[in-house]
């Protein structure tokens, strides 16, 4: 059963850095190298969106609203995904969650929270 845990959230003041880190146990490191990932969010009274993703290649996807700002990264070897975010906003205040699509099967974690205020 893979399981997804988030690292990293917290209070950052606008114009801020936090980086993100999601850890990946229950998979292979061949399984975890081959499966596709994504950061996604959710603030208040919205809906979830997707931040960013990555493809088993190394390709990435960013939401307009992020490009520019925020990373999106893996690093196989340590079955851990990573989102880099810089020049944050009040608008990127939200909880975090990372996804991992194993076999056609969607694996969330439950998500750490960003607040970017001042």
């Amino acid at each position: 059963q893979v399981q997804l845990v988030e690292f990293g959230g917290g209070l950052v003041q606008p114009g801020g850095s936090l980086r993100l880190s999601c850890a990946a146990s229950g998979s292979s490191f061949s399984v975890f190298s081959r499966s596709p990932m994504a950061w996604y969010r959710q603030a208040p009274g919205k809906q979830r969106e997707l931040v960013a993703d990555i493809s088993s290649g190394g390709s990435t996807n960013y939401a307009d609203s992020v490009k520019g700002r925020f990373t999106i990264s893996k690093d196989n070897a340590k079955n851990t995904m990573y989102l880099q975010m810089s020049s944050l906003k009040p608008e990127d205040t939200a909880a975090y969650y990372c996804s991992q699509s194993v076999f056609g099967n969607n694996y969330w974690g439950k998500g750490t929270l960003v607040t970017v205020s001042s």
